[in-house]
């Protein structure tokens, strides 16, 4: 589903992608891991097109997304939903329109078919009932939700989390870590997370992958990350502070 080549990303003479090298299976759960300020959201905000790198090839489906201008690139997003770090809800627009927003944008329906789909994916993720408010309304955890049902309102193939669980509660992480199970469950989409909650993701993930110093520096399934004898990823396992990952 996801394939990237040599990709290279610096601002202002800083290297933050240093050759990033690796592909994701149709299907999976991946989770790209790392320290904060890693890269990880510059790396997602490559892969759905929202930057360029300054050399390297992005695949998704076998498209080169890289150079390609914005009418192919719209044809390309129109597979792919994301939930942003923060939700990224429209606050003057309640949920139900904020999750049928993508709806209207994109495709050609009437308000009866909207509707229903918007029911459909806010019963998804359990927020029936909330229709009608607006976002300064929701707790945070609720906020995800919302934006998880507007990232699957288009049926994607492909499905991004930037930081999916910031934020929020032990129960409220567990609450949204299980929707991921399920709704992944639902049928063969790929998952894209980008996190630093160790527990959660290596619980929900087919592969993970360890981004430091701009290049992947380990990958795996969850049990061979867990059981690594990397001393980078045994200092992100055990947050030590002493280790390669260390802030000088």
């Amino acid at each position: 589903m996801i394939r990237l080549e040599d990709v290279h990303k610096q601002y202002d003479g800083q290297k933050v992608l240093d050759g990033v090298s690796f592909e994701i299976k149709t299907g999976s759960v991946t989770t790209i891991m790392g320290r904060s300020g890693a890269g990880k959201s510059v790396l997602i905000r490559h892969m759905i097109g929202l930057e360029q790198p300054d050399r390297g090839k992005i695949f998704i489906d076998n498209d080169n997304i890289v150079g390609m201008g914005s009418r192919e690139l719209n044809r390309i997003r129109r597979r792919l939903g994301v939930l942003f770090q923060d939700g990224a809800l429209f606050d003057s627009l309640s949920v139900k329109d904020n999750v049928a927003f993508p709806l209207r944008e994109h495709l050609k329906l009437s308000e009866k078919q909207v509707a229903d789909i918007v029911h459909e994916k806010l019963a998804v993720v359990g927020m029936t009932g909330h229709e009608e408010k607006y976002p300064a309304a929701l707790s945070g955890g609720m906020r995800k939700r919302v934006g998880l049902a507007r990232a699957l309102a288009l049926d994607p193939a492909l499905v991004f989390f930037d930081e999916p669980t910031s934020g929020l509660d032990p129960i409220t992480k567990g609450v949204i870590y299980r929707l991921i199970r399920n709704t992944h469950a639902r049928g063969g989409v790929t998952y894209v997370l980008v996190s630093h909650d160790i527990a959660g993701v290596l619980d929900v993930s087919d592969e993970v992958m360890l981004l430091f110093d701009g290049k992947i520096a380990a990958k795996g399934t969850p049990e061979e990350i867990r059981n690594s004898a990397d001393p980078a990823v045994r200092q992100f396992l055990t947050g030590s502070p002493e280790g390669p990952l260390a802030i000088e």
